[in-house]
């Protein structure tokens, strides 16, 4: 199994969704992990975002590059 470490942050679901779309068409290994807020209400996702994606370090400029062009699509939910 390969070691994955953290991408990028994600500022919501919809960025996750679109991602894991993206890399399972090129079939990148990744995970998506939310960050969970219940201990401290809401301040850790105000903080770090929605979630992470974690993936090989060898696909970190490729997963950038993806990430990157979904937010620069008109119409996109990704702020």
């Amino acid at each position: 199994m390969e070691n994955f470490e953290n991408i990028l942050t994600l500022n919501n679901q919809f960025e996750a969704g679109m991602m894991t779309e993206v890399l399972n068409d090129h079939g990148i290994p990744h995970a998506i992990i939310q960050t969970t807020d219940s201990m401290f209400g809401g301040i850790e996702r105000m903080e770090s975002g929605w979630g992470y994606l974690e993936a090989p370090e060898e696909y970190r400029e490729k997963i950038i590059q993806f990430y990157k062009e979904l937010k620069k699509k008109p119409g996109s939910k990704t702020v």
